[in-house]
């Protein structure tokens, strides 16, 4: 829904009244960012601090928030080239790409009904982009439809790698370490990118209150979306996040009926109910990642709550406290021996 709202918002800035600033749009949430996220890290003590943050990974969260800019600019740059129904259809490639790369760098193993939950999300996809074209809204047929396929898909393949970071960031560290560090790089990219490619549009874009309440919009949905991102990736992983997002091209289009007079089609309905049902099976059954943290949970939590128990012994009264990790102690009347347990 966060999503949608970005869009409807970009939507109105470019019909009417004639603002297409992406850069712009996208610096402003990443100057949020910067100024909670990083503001946060700032007066944090100890490793997590920031700047014991940058001295140990300073260049990593560079490349990220590098990579992070250029996939929302290569994305929406797409629009200018091919078309809508492109651009939805392309974009889905994010999912292949963050399943190569969790298999790869997360070390996740994906069971047989992952991939059927995957292709049922992908099939409600296309039939919603077949609605589209039955319903005509696509707009237009593009100048340069390989130039605008090429950007959507080097997009895909950023955001993919984006997210992959993202999950073992904040599965790993903190979700403010990664917000903070993405604010901070992401800010300085995106304003030298907006210095150079849209200074001109921004200089004729006529200032009134409905264009600083949509751009206002954007920002709130935008840095919303930011903040709530990592969460759901801690809770579930990038793979299922990016199933979920299919169902934003639907919200717009369902909203679009009413605010932009889109023509209805009942193929948006079927689509949307393919779409969830592909992404509950998908997470009905955890991958092997999840059941390893799942187990490591249970460990630490048998290693925190070590279990008493008591041998009543005739002959000789003995005591055991065990843990997971921590050494068996064998207390006796006459003498006292450690032993590593099991």
């Amino acid at each position: 829904m966060l999503l949608c709202g970005t869009a409807i918002s970009s939507q109105y800035l470019a019909d009417d009244f004639a603002v297409n600033t992406p850069m712009l749009q996208g610096f402003i949430n990443y100057l949020l960012l910067f100024l909670v996220y990083t503001g946060i890290l700032a007066f944090r003590q100890g490793n997590d601090n920031l700047i014991q943050i940058l001295k140990a990974k300073w260049w990593k969260y560079l490349l990220l928030g590098l990579i992070d800019v250029e996939a929302n600019y290569m994305v929406v740059k797409a629009y200018q080239y091919t078309t809508l129904t492109s651009v939805q259809l392309l974009d889905c490639f994010v999912i292949p790409v963050v399943m190569f790369l969790s298999w790869f760098i997360l070390r996740s193993r994906y069971k047989a009904i992952h991939f059927v939950a995957v292709l049922m999300c992908l099939s409600g996809v296309g039939i919603m982009v077949g609605a589209d074209v039955l319903a005509a809204k696509h707009q237009g047929i593009g100048n340069n439809k390989l130039l605008g396929d090429l950007l959507v898909l080097g997009g895909a393949i950023l955001y993919g790698v984006s997210n992959v970071g993202e999950e073992f960031i904040v599965k790993n560290f903190s979700r403010e370490e990664f917000l903070g560090m993405l604010g901070l790089f992401a800010t300085f990219f995106s304003g030298v990118q907006l210095g150079i490619l849209e200074h001109n549009a921004i200089a004729n874009i006529k200032w009134n209150w409905q264009v600083v309440l949509l751009f206002t919009a954007f920002a709130v949905c935008m840095f919303g979306w930011y903040s709530f991102l990592p969460v759901v990736i801690k809770l579930s992983n990038a793979t299922s996040v990016n199933l979920a997002i299919l169902t934003a091209d639907l919200y717009s289009l369902f909203f679009g009926i009413f605010l932009f007079h889109y023509k209805f089609s009942a193929l948006y309905i079927l689509a949307f109910a393919i779409i969830m049902v592909g992404f509950i099976l998908y997470n009905s059954t955890p991958s092997h990642t999840a059941e390893l943290q799942n187990q490591h949970q249970t460990a630490s939590s048998e290693f925190d709550n070590p279990v008493l128990v008591i041998d009543v012994n005739t002959q000789e009264p003995t005591i055991h406290f065990t843990s997971r990790d921590y050494p068996v102690v064998t207390v006796n009347q006459n003498s006292c021996t450690a032993v590593r347990g099991p």
